[in-house]
């Protein structure tokens, strides 16, 4: 039943309703799939397998499989993925390290509130004459 090749629906987990093809059958309960899904290692419990099977080879490759699934008429969509070099300057700029460039002018900073004293109760009035004597 689980071949490569064959076409399924991933039934469970984050790539849940979306189109897979087995690449690679791992052993009874896991296979390697690839598609609109992310490729990965999953159980078969998670998977639905439809009636179609596509001509791949053992352990093709993304482009393969995309090529493949094209053909039959189902989209996949590419999602790119960021350089070492992006997520580094994404986490220093959340930091504060890196400031954005703007070419509005910078906001004025604001100058705080005066603090108005609290007023002083009968207790602490007295307190403090005990403290000068």
């Amino acid at each position: 039943m689980y071949e490569t090749g064959r076409l399924c629906v991933k039934i469970a987990g984050r790539d849940a309703r979306q189109k897979c093809v087995i690449i690679e059958v791992l052993d009874d309960n896991f296979v390697m799939i690839d598609g609109q899904t992310r490729r990965r290692k999953c159980n078969i419990k998670h998977l639905e397998p439809l009636d179609k099977v596509l001509k791949l080879k053992k352990g093709a490759s993304h482009s393969d499989v995309v090529s493949a699934l094209k053909s039959e008429g189902i989209e996949v969509t590419e999602r790119k993925t960021k350089t070492k070099k992006e997520r580094i300057v994404k986490k220093r700029k959340a930091a504060g390290e890196i400031a954005e460039k703007t070419t509005e002018e910078p906001a004025k900073k604001e100058e705080p509130k005066a603090v108005k004293p609290a007023k002083e109760t009968k207790k602490k009035a007295e307190l403090k004459e005990k403290k000068k004597k």
